[in-house]
């Protein structure tokens, strides 16, 4: 073949490639080209929506991109992108750098690669095995980017030491102040605790078994890369953590600055696979951050090799319409100050940044004189450059001074500052000016200094102070179902909010939400669409201890003066599964009826053996038979008559009559039959057709 291919802009150089992908996803693939040959990338997002597909999702999502763009990356630079398959990051590092190049194995996924930034003319694709590519390699690059490949090391490199190698051969083509970014999974992510399948395995709990199993893939705890830098003479490392995780990532914390109490709540986040749900991860998040554990535990790493950043935090707002999509980030300047800042992502976002500012001066002007600071707003707009810069404000949210409230049982306290808060934020409530967004985390609280930090969506126009109470309260409950021990109705009273206003205001909120999202699919909805499921052991512990005390065979003997209570007596293990009985039990000769009660509920049984001393039970004979339910088929003339019964009753009884039998001293009952477990009303209506049609 050729050894160079230009598609738009884009060169592919296939000089080292060795004519075959040995790595395929089959026909998502041939999908993925065709999507991003015949479609912009403006149709993206509703092909992901229309097709309800993970690889679709995972490869064309624009959401990640987030792992990288928020890098310092300018113009001067040039990066290498390591692996970067269907170019899920290529666009955004094309954006930011000078020169991007490129190295895939795969053919296809590189063609689908240019196709998709097909207008970038500063990115070279290079196709082919890394091994054979990296000595044609320069060795001045500023950024070299590993993002999901760096657990590959031994498919890369092979060897007794591949991942240690790998990072090796990396430096090699690296500026001497250059940097090198590595994301890749935790092993001991919270995440698989929790009951996420491995990434790359697919299996349970891989990693933190230390991936006894074997397979191509590590992953590696924090300490397990550090003792891999460590071994390659690193001497500046520094860690990031994605939240959910680096493939779609929404927030990136540090060192400098973790998570705090109920600030995890996304976790149900994997759209791959199916997953268990052994706990809640949100409550075990708070553990851990409380502890200062979070770096142990976070799902994803993002390392950078070099120097650190000015950037501590980011948080990325683009599950949402163009016209709102922003980052905010914390960053310290070497002198220690810290700063806040929102950037828009896109030239469609910058009316909406610029209106921050606009905002800061409406609000500031409402609440002149009042006990609720707005935090200060500067806005800086110059050539190729624009965001709104905060101060960082010192203080604990709100929210986590109401949650505390609620796990002490103070609810006095959480009125009073609920109330506090009603009283601070209808200040001047006429004024033509109004935060729709004043949620109780938007507050922060120091002392007697109570601080709105965020006033994003701040309308030209008064809104009813018991609507924005309200919408603060609504959106509180939703985030943590803990705090579902507040009494609403207290709240509204409070408000003087009927029902019906409260159901009006919460479809207010939707509105509003699609407003915000241009009616996009959020990220949580993405993955109901998929259909992966979320299986929950917890349920069936619960299920399986309810079927013991419901799955249990219970003998009474009528020796003349009818059944007693005290008489009868549990078949121990009779019960050979969920829905099969298989017993055999001694019976005197002096018993004249005997009572099985198959079950402790509704049921419906089916009897496939019965015999008295080896000899079938002739239970076409309706004298030997008494139920207290309803026969399915009330005759028949085979000679092993096997009738099935519906019971809508818990307490449901089979009455062998066996005076009739041929009996001896000690005789043996055996018994087999199949019994299902049925909703009360569902067996009252089975037994109600049973009635008519006999």
């Amino acid at each position: 073949m050729e050894k160079k291919e230009q598609i738009g802009k884009i060169t592919l150089d296939y000089s080292k490639y060795p004519g075959e992908d040995f790595y395929c996803d089959g026909a998502v693939e041939d999908e993925l080209l065709r999507i991003t040959r015949d479609m912009s990338p403006v149709e993206y997002a509703g092909k992901i929506e229309e097709s309800k597909s993970w690889p679709i999702l995972y490869h064309l999502s624009p959401l990640r991109e987030n792992i990288v763009e928020w890098l310092p990356i300018g113009k001067e630079h040039k990066v290498l992108e390591v692996g970067s398959g269907c170019g899920a990051i290529t666009g955004a590092l094309a954006a930011k750098a000078g020169e991007v190049t490129c190295v895939d194995l795969s053919q296809k996924r590189s063609m689908i690669n240019a196709y998709r930034h097909s207008e970038c003319e500063n990115v070279t694709i290079h196709v082919g095995n890394f091994k054979d590519i990296e000595p044609q390699l320069p060795g001045d690059y500023d950024y070299i980017c590993l993002i999901g490949v760096f657990e590959y090391g031994q498919s890369y490199i092979g060897g007794k030491t591949p991942y240690e190698d790998f990072l090796r051969i990396l430096q090699g083509h690296l500026k001497p102040d250059g940097r090198i970014v590595i994301a890749i999974e935790n092993k001991l992510g919270m995440k698989y605790f929790a009951g996420c399948r491995e990434d790359h395995l697919g299996t349970y709990f891989s990693g933190i078994e230390n991936y006894a199993g074997g397979g191509g893939v590590r992953t590696f705890s924090r300490n397990g890369l550090e003792r891999i830098f460590a071994a390659c003479g690193v001497k500046e490392s520094h860690f990031y953590y994605p939240y959910p995780d680096y493939k779609f990532m929404t927030t990136l914390f540090s060192d400098a600055y973790q998570p705090g109490k109920g600030e995890l709540s996304n976790n149900l986040r994997n759209f791959d696979r199916d997953r268990m749900l052994l706990f809640n991860e949100k409550q075990a998040f708070d553990g851990v951050t409380e502890d200062g554990l979070f770096p142990i535990f976070s799902n994803s790493f993002l390392v950078v090799l070099g120097a650190d950043f000015d950037v501590k935090y980011t948080r990325y707002s683009n599950d949402r319409a163009p016209a709102y999509c922003i980052r905010t980030e914390i960053g310290e300047t070497p002198e220690g100050r810290r700063y806040v800042r929102k950037y828009p992502l896109g030239p469609e976002a910058a009316g909406h940044v610029r209106g921050m500012a606009v905002a800061y001066e409406s609000l500031k002007e409402r609440y002149a004189g009042s006990s609720l600071q707005i935090n200060q707003c500067t806005l800086v707009d110059t050539e190729g450059e624009l965001y709104a810069e905060f101060e960082f404000v010192k203080g604990r949210p709100l929210s986590q001074l109401l949650d505390e409230c609620l796990e002490n049982g103070d609810m006095d306290g959480f009125y009073d500052y609920f109330c506090k808060y009603v009283e601070k934020i209808d200040y001047n409530s006429q004024a033509p000016v109004a935060d729709f967004d004043l949620v109780f985390s938007n507050i922060l609280v120091d002392g007697e200094d109570w601080t709105l930090i965020d006033y994003e969506w701040t309308f030209g126009k008064p809104v009813a102070t018991k609507e924005l109470a309200f919408r603060a309260i609504y959106c509180y409950l939703l985030e943590d179902e803990k705090r579902g021990s507040l009494e609403l109705d207290r709240i509204l009273e409070l408000l003087q909010i009927t029902q019906e206003d409260a159901q009006q205001l919460r479809e207010q909120e939707q509105e509003f939400q699609s407003f915000v999202t241009g009616n996009r699919r959020a990220m949580a909805q993405m993955r109901d669409l998929i259909g992966y499921r979320i299986l929950q052991p917890g349920k069936w512990i619960d299920r399986y201890q309810d079927a013991e005390q419901i799955n249990r065979v219970q003998i009474y003997e009528d020796l003349g003066s009818g059944y007693r209570e005290e008489a009868s007596y549990f078949v121990k293990d009779a019960y050979q599964g969920e829905n099969l009985i298989e017993m055999e039990i001694p019976v005197s000769g002096n018993v004249k009826m005997l009572r099985i009660d198959p079950s402790m509920d509704s049921c419906m049984v089916k009897i496939l053996e019965l015999t008295f001393n080896g000899v079938e039970i002739p239970l076409q004979n309706k004298k030997n038979l008494l139920i207290n339910g309803r026969l399915i088929k009330a005759a028949g003339k085979e000679e092993a008559y096997h009738p099935s019964m519906v019971f809508a009753t818990t307490d449901p009884n089979i009455n062998l009559v066996l005076e009739g039998l041929e009996r001896r001293a000690e005789n043996r009952l055996y018994a087999r039959m199949e019994v299902v477990r049925l909703p009360m009303k569902m067996a009252q209506d089975m037994a109600g057709a049973v009635k008519r049609i006999i």
